[in-house]
């Protein structure tokens, strides 16, 4: 069975790509987990990040931005020493700058899922590429995310970091048309 080459390494890179890397995400906490965990892994391998997810999930409510918001101090502190993240100041502040945005974009009655869906016009972007090399690291669509997303108060939403979650949420298909889930992920 042929895969997407990045993801060849170890079994849960494997099993991530074959279940869920690329296929439409619209729930808008697992957008927003997704969101943090991407900008975590920020300067660092998307196999590091993805091997310290349960430790995340478990280090930060299970995303639960309303938990996130009200972060203190404290908690902070209780981060910065939880050898299962990745323990960097800045993205931790981010985290619950995030949450923050977050809520405020619902309360002024902006679904996260909305939000980020429609700069796709609500339907999945399906690529076809051949090589890994074709893959962009950004586009003028996900430069229009990050600035968008900066603008309503987010952090660490460069555009690479946009463009990572859009592949990963399923708003674009960028698995190699020699992938077995390319077909798959079209038609989901």
């Amino acid at each position: 069975m042929e895969r997407c080459p990045w993801c060849e390494g170890f079994e849960l890179y494997r099993q991530y790509h074959d279940t869920e890397w690329g296929v439409p995400l619209r729930n808008d906490q697992a957008l927003f987990e997704l969101l943090i965990l991407e900008g975590a892994q920020a300067g660092l391998s998307w196999s590091t990040v993805l091997k310290k997810r349960e430790h995340y999930r478990l280090a930060f409510d299970h995303f639960d931005p309303h938990c996130i918001a009200g972060y203190d101090d404290k908690k902070v502190a209780e981060l910065l020493s939880n050898p299962g993240i990745i323990r960097n100041k800045l993205k931790i502040a981010a985290t619950i700058t995030n949450a923050k945005a977050y809520l405020a974009l619902m309360k002024e009655g902006h679904p996260f899922s909305e939000f980020l869906w429609q700069f796709v016009d609500n339907n999945p972007i399906q690529n076809n590429r051949c090589a890994l090399s074709q893959i962009p690291a950004k586009t003028s669509i996900s430069d229009a995310m990050s600035k968008a997303l900066l603008k309503a108060g987010f952090k660490f939403v460069g555009s690479t970091i946009c463009y990572a979650l859009m592949q990963a949420s399923g708003m674009v298909n960028d698995h190699l048309v020699t992938c077995h889930r390319h077909a798959k992920v079209k038609t989901s």
